[in-house]
């Protein structure tokens, strides 16, 4: 779900709010271009610098403006009681490989973004990992 109008995943028209990997960057590439052409020429190269920073997580700054926009959906899924968790097919594990980023930039936040999802698993918000067979 798209939260953040500005953001370019959730500009252009037609996106799949669904959807990972090499599929879900390709659409906001395109959404990205679609968006940054709008702008004054100066200003969409800027733009698009800063915004190709944050995506790549070159700096320690693009780091942690990263590990906020993994932490904040995690912070309203819990005071949601689950929000998104309680998707079919997704585990606490899924939940913890996406927001693994978090680490990135700040092991503190991490560990607080763990016992978030690890309260989420135990209260029945998120399934566990099913057991290996």
């Amino acid at each position: 779900m798209c939260t953040r109008n500005w953001e370019p995943r959730c500009f252009a028209p037609g996106r799949h709010p669904s959807g990972s990997g090499v599929d879900q960057r390709a659409r906001e590439v395109a959404a990205a271009d679609e968006l940054f052409r709008l702008l004054p020429a100066d200003q969409a190269v800027r733009m698009r610098a800063l915004w190709d920073e944050f995506e790549e997580r070159r700096t320690p700054e693009a780091r942690f403006a990263k590990a906020m926009d993994r932490l904040q959906p995690l912070l309203l899924n819990s005071m949601a009681r689950g929000g998104i968790w309680r998707t079919p097919g997704v585990t606490a594990d899924d939940v913890r490989a996406r927001k693994a980023v978090i680490g990135d930039a700040s092991a503190s936040l991490w560990k607080a973004g763990w016992r978030l999802i690890d309260e989420g698993e135990i209260r029945g918000w998120s399934r566990s990992a099913e057991p290996e067979v």
